[in-house]
């Protein structure tokens, strides 16, 4: 998996450290015992300090007399470095190596929708994706004609990924407000006797809990709040600016203006949602990192909660004239399909993905398919251009829950 091995030995002469270049890489130091696996922002100077001659009474860490052999690829950015070692770390320690690696899963928005009567959640735990059918507008396609899925057995939603679990919360509490789907976590067994909570006091809750609703009126909430999720929240805009004019049309004004208040506020909070909170069901994007060849910069693939590359893309054409565009849009379809890997693999290239987006600064650039699948080639073109030149790229929207930015998380 490594591009190059050099063989070591405790005789070796200074001068054996001038071939090895002073650059970012992946690094693997084989010999009697377990492998050291690491990455570096500078190879030279790492195994220097590593393999160099122990300095008296010196504490740190020296493995000359252990290692037989060196084995590194050089890399690019940070993002390359992270995802090589990840698969590296896999490998050979499949038992450590989220540990080793310090993985925070992603905070999700989790809709339970296999439950009876669903509700909404925030966890970090990553279940089974499963793609789902959407209309032209981008929100769940209506067999039946009666405004709900068909009567198959749904699977969870999850929405995100979010900067923390706070922002996670704020965000989920925040749009159930705009709905009556319950907020308890009990598994319900309906029953008329049953007193209800502050939600159902406050109107808040449709109540399935003592029957304050029958069974089809609370499925249709629940697939309310799904489109909502499903197409970022444009579903619930049209419903709001709908009744806002049917409102206005028959002269209801005061109606008119609380509706338009909640749009308001429906707008804010969509406003405030990075690009990469979406379903995770759905979110595809093409990552762009700087190269450790020249000429070249590297572009990353994730789908399916899976994340593949990297796919070296030359900014030079060389053979038949052909527009950035049309190369870009082959290279893309040269990323292998994802594969079936377990929930837990899926779950840690999220992270690793969440990881890298949310930190500051952040190197490279991403770019996102839209709901019809289709890839914004031109301003992913342009990106590249940005990447290759080293400028900055445009600031992100970002969560306004201010301890949602910790780099570490």
């Amino acid at each position: 998996m490594l591009a190059r091995t050099l063989t070591f030995s405790a005789n070796c002469e200074g001068n054996f450290f001038e071939e090895i270049p002073a650059a970012s890489a992946v690094f693997l130091l084989r010999g009697d015992g377990e492998p050291y696996l690491s990455k570096t922002a500078n190879l030279r100077r790492r195994l220097q300090r590593l393999l160099g001659k122990r300095a008296e009474r010196s504490k740190r860490l020296n493995l000359r007399e252990w290692v037989r052999e060196i084995d590194f690829t050089l890399t690019g950015s940070d993002f390359e470095s992270q995802f090589l070692l990840y698969r590296l770390l896999r490998e050979a320690f499949p038992k450590t190596y989220a540990a080793r690696l310090r993985l925070r899963p992603a905070p999700l928005v989790k809709v339970h929708l296999e439950n009876e009567y669903p509700r909404a959640s925030v966890t970090t735990r990553l279940g089974r994706i499963v793609q789902k059918d959407l209309g032209e507008s981008g929100v769940p396609a209506r067999p039946d004609g009666r405004g709900r899925p068909s009567p198959h057995v749904p699977s969870n939603l999850y929405y995100g990924p979010f900067p923390s679990r706070a922002a996670a919360e704020k965000f989920a509490s925040d749009a159930l407000d705009f709905f009556k789907m319950r907020r308890c976590v009990d598994d319900l067994r309906p029953d008329p006797s049953f007193p209800g909570c502050v939600y159902s006091e406050m109107k808040m809750c449709l109540a399935p809990c003592y029957k304050g609703c029958t069974d089809e009126e609370y499925k249709d909430e629940v697939f309310r709040v799904q489109a909502f999720f499903d197409s970022g929240g444009e579903s619930l805009n049209r419903e709001l600016a709908e009744q806002r004019e049917r409102a206005s049309a028959q002269l209801a004004f005061e109606e008119a203006a609380t509706i338009h208040t909640k749009l308001e506020k429906l707008k804010h909070l969509l406003s405030q949602l990075p690009d990469i909170v979406q379903p995770i069901n759905r979110l595809a994007a093409i990552i762009v990192q700087p190269s450790a060849e020249a000429g070249r910069v590297e572009l990353f693939h994730f789908a399916n909660a899976t994340l593949r590359g990297p796919i070296s893309f030359s900014i030079e054409q060389s053979g038949e004239p052909q527009s950035m565009e049309s190369r870009l849009r082959g290279v893309i379809e040269t990323f292998p399909p994802a594969d079936a890997g377990s929930v837990t693999e899926h779950a840690e290239h999220l992270a690793i993905l969440k990881r890298w987006y949310y930190r500051s600064p952040r190197i490279g650039e991403i770019f996102f398919r839209d709901e019809k699948g289709t890839w914004p080639l031109r301003r992913i073109v342009r990106g590249i251009a940005r990447v290759y030149r080293g400028e900055k790229e445009q600031e992100p929207a970002s969560f306004s829950v201010t301890e949602a930015h910790s780099p570490s998380s």
